[in-house]
């Protein structure tokens, strides 16, 4: 028996849009902008969708989100996390900490609450 976590208490905010791309987590740039994580950075939330002019997005900022992840898979429970800065995250002992509900190792996604 699957389980689907998909839009469960999902919410998302429109911001300014500084080159981060759809289904990447990204971060604070500036007032009102989001912006591509580097690596070790802190994210706010996952980039839903981006404006056909790239200027700006819909950013997800609670909820349960699928997330890409690289290195060491984290366990199910709270993890700290940080960008891996190529759009999804990675274990990292400084980052904040992300309820993770299901590893998928396989496809190297994470379903964490933002």
């Amino acid at each position: 028996m699957g389980f689907s976590y998909q839009g469960i208490g999902e919410w998302c905010a429109t911001f300014g849009c500084n080159g981060a791309a759809e289904g990447a987590v990204a971060k604070m740039f500036r007032n009102g902008v989001v912006k591509a994580c580097s690596a070790g950075d802190a994210f706010c939330g996952v980039v839903r969708a981006v404006s056909h002019d790239g200027m700006a997005c819909s950013v997800q900022l609670g909820g349960m989100a699928n997330v890409p992840f690289t290195g060491e898979a984290p366990q199910v429970g709270y993890a700290k996390l940080a960008a891996n800065g190529n759009g999804g995250v990675s274990v990292n002992a400084a980052g904040a900490s992300y309820l993770v509900v299901r590893v998928d190792e396989e496809n190297q996604m994470l379903t964490i609450k933002l």
